[in-house]
């Protein structure tokens, strides 16, 4: 498999947005055992290596993962405040080549009707596919303890190749923190 933070991959929105088979992907989160999110706030982004700028597409990319991520956050009752954050959100990508195999299948099929008898055998060739998934992983550290309180994951077959359309990009984000916990009314 490989891994790659933000600066290193090209291919995340691809693994966002064409994220798809014939059900929607799943995301999976874990939660730290004892963490008080009631008592976070705030959030600013982990120190991650700058991105080229000459590198357009991965920078609109970043952008898009960012405003899909503060706009969860948000909804979510937390503010952004870069100078004192109780929350650090990182967030990075992987891909990998994947095999797909259907088997030769045999169909039978035999029915009568009225005065009538048939039947019927079907039988389909096997077939190998190869594809990339991609996976999205969102992580929330504690910025106090430097620890990891959070951390969501998101994987599906890349379809759409390059597509950075902001609207997918957030869609994708909002799955993969889908048990991101709400702040309590205050």
């Amino acid at each position: 498999m490989n891994r790659h933070f933000v600066p290193l991959s090209l291919v995340f929105a691809a693994a966002l947005v064409g994220c798809s088979s014939s059900s929607q992907p799943q995301p999976e989160s874990m939660l730290a055992q004892g963490a008080n999110f009631d008592s976070y706030k705030t959030f600013s982004w982990y120190p991650m290596p700058a991105i080229d700028g000459l590198n357009q597409p991965l920078r609109l990319l970043d952008q898009n993962v960012r405003d899909g991520v503060r706009n969860e956050m948000r909804r979510r009752g937390y503010t952004e405040d870069s100078n004192n954050p109780d929350l650090l959100i990182a967030y990075e990508t992987a891909t990998e080549t994947k095999m797909e195999n259907n088997p030769v299948q045999v169909g039978v099929g035999v029915g009568g009707y009225s005065s009538g008898f048939g039947g019927s055998i079907n039988m389909s060739s096997p077939s190998v596919r190869n594809y990339q998934e991609g996976t999205l992983v969102i992580h929330a550290v504690d910025a106090k303890s430097n620890a990891e309180v959070w951390q969501g994951t998101l994987s599906g077959e890349m379809r759409n190749k390059g597509d950075l359309q902001p609207a997918a990009v957030r869609n994708a984000v909002s799955v993969a923190m889908r048990d991101f916990p709400s702040r309590s009314a205050p």
